[in-house]
């Protein structure tokens, strides 16, 4: 962790979500700044923001309105940023986000994270999350705060809060945002700022479908062709979809209640190559005839299953050949202890470790905070915690 001399920016800087390294170790340490200087929130409006104390605000706005959207502290943010992506005990943060805003903060007021074209807004910070969710969490206010920014001028074409949000079951973001307006619009500030680079609505949407139907969520997938999105269209999506339409997509999640609703909307018939459909049989709990050719062509067919919770799947395709991979630590990052169990069961080695970190499936349990089935897996492993 980055250490500043100066105790206002050690604390803002790791009192946030920054998405890079975060996770209970910073916040801690932001607490421990804190409760050295309990007097943090006078020194500074952004301090302020980031707890939530609403005094405090109101006597930084008192002598110097002009605060509510300067840009100040470790990330040059404004102090409504800071709100919104504080992790540590708030008092009252909708009241000093109204205070803000009614001062003059920027609803739309973000930052480009690593230079890249998708801006982290107030409301991306309120709804949280991201592929590390677990280390990354919601708000504690976070529908209610991110429906005050929604009335108070916060563009719904939020592309970053829709990526961050879209690794979770729960689509209550996606109902807040169409309620303001989400798929509508230009797209806003950022979308006028950026041009090309950044996303149209409709761009934004046919990407949230796409991932919808590789990650077999049916209930999503209505939400957003009774929105209005369209089941096929122009946009390519990102590129880990390869260029697949939904349907295909579904399809080879073993989805045909997702498949049906696509096709029930006017996407074009599919048909899967052989490869495809026996993984895509096995998907959907049928005993398929072994196919060797798929295991060269799908070899990550077996973590597929372990995402997808189909442990029948599971089962045939490991008794025909496939290899495990990462779906160990696929299932350990998950929490999902009776997988762990089956897959060490059928053959996966506990002590293995990833291609990417070097870690095993208990390093993985850790880092998403499953302590439990970390200890499990050590004892599986036949080895102690470090």
């Amino acid at each position: 962790m980055t250490e500043f001399a100066d105790p206002v920016s050690d604390f803002l800087a790791h009192a946030c979500l920054v998405y890079s390294g975060d996770g209970p170790d910073r916040r801690a340490r932001a607490v421990g700044v804190l409760t050295a200087r309990p007097g943090l929130a006078a020194e500074s409006l952004c301090a302020a923001a980031a707890l939530g104390d609403l005094p405090a605000a109101r006597a930084h706005l008192a002598g110097d309105p002009a605060a509510a959207r300067r840009e100040d502290g470790p990330f040059a943010w404004e102090p409504l940023l800071y709100l919104a992506y504080s992790r540590v005990p708030q008092s009252d943060p909708l009241g000093v986000a109204r205070l803000l805003l009614d001062a003059g903060a920027d609803p739309n007021a973000g930052y480009l994270w690593m230079g890249l074209p998708s801006p982290f807004t107030a409301l991306t910070g309120a709804f949280g999350e991201g592929e590390d969710a677990a280390n990354q969490p919601r708000h504690p206010a976070s529908e209610d705060l991110a429906r005050l920014l929604l009335e108070r001028g916060a563009d719904p074409n939020d592309s970053q809060a829709l990526y961050n949000r879209m690794f979770g079951p729960d689509d209550g973001h996606l109902r807040l945002l169409f309620a303001h307006g989400l798929g509508k619009g230009d797209g806003g500030p950022w979308h006028a700022r950026l041009g090309d680079a950044h996303p149209t609505p409709a761009a934004m949407l046919h990407d949230q479908l796409l991932y919808a139907a590789t990650t077999a969520r049916p209930a999503r997938i209505r939400l957003l062709l009774d929105h209005g999105v369209p089941p096929e269209s122009p946009y390519p999506g990102h590129p880990i979809h390869r260029g697949r339409s939904a349907l295909e997509l579904a399809l080879r999640a073993g989805d045909p209640v997702s498949a049906g609703l696509l096709l029930d909307t006017g996407a074009t018939p599919v048909t899967l190559p052989p490869s495809a459909e026996y993984v895509a049989a096995a998907l959907r709990g049928e005993s398929p005839d072994p196919l060797p050719q798929a295991i060269a062509d799908e070899p990550d067919a077996v973590t597929r299953a372990v995402e997808l919770s189909r442990p029948a799947a599971v089962r045939t395709l490991i008794a025909h050949g496939f290899p495990v991979g990462t779906a160990l630590h696929t299932a350990a990052l998950a929490g999902d202890t009776a997988m762990v169990d089956l897959l060490i069961d059928l053959g996966a080695d506990p002590t293995a470790r990833d291609p990417h970190h070097g870690s095993t499936p208990a390093a993985w349990a850790r880092h998403n905070h499953h302590a439990a089935l970390a200890e499990h897996l050590d004892a599986r492993a036949g080895t102690k915690k470090p």
